[in-house]
């Protein structure tokens, strides 16, 4: 009976001892000296997406895989890559979906074609009823 309750107590203790006991990264909650360099990730961080919480970006959220992304964004800042290339880092790495501003590519096309195409339809019916009323 001993040996059971051990196993469940050490079975409901696994979750919190799972919890992150990693120091935060050092540019996770530490802006870069450079404030040119500070602007730049700061830009770059507010169009990125957190995993985690997806629903804020990576700039606004506390979660520690943003914290990491965070501290790589700065750290490559300030070793002089270029934002853009950092983002097609992350996206390369993550996917599309990391990004709040979509490239248009051969997948997502579709996705900005149909409300131009909505809107031509929409044009297009209003324009046969305006004519039959007019008649």
């Amino acid at each position: 009976m001993k040996r059971l309750l051990l196993i469940l107590a050490m079975a409901f203790a696994m979750p919190v001892l799972a919890d992150d006991s990693m120091p935060p990264a050092p540019y996770a909650y530490r802006q870069l000296e450079n404030p040119a360099q500070e602007e730049k990730a700061q830009a770059l961080m507010v169009t990125i997406r957190c995993l985690t919480c997806q629903s804020q970006s990576i700039a606004d959220s506390d979660a520690s895989m943003a914290g990491d992304m965070r501290n790589q964004i700065r750290q490559r800042i300030a070793a002089g890559e270029d934002p853009e290339a950092i983002r097609a880092w992350l996206i390369a790495r993550y996917g599309d979906y990391i990004t709040y501003t979509p490239r248009v590519t051969s997948i997502t096309w579709p996705l900005f074609a149909a409300p131009l195409l909505l809107l031509a339809l929409a044009a297009l019916l209003l324009r046969k009823r305006f004519r039959k009323g007019g008649e």
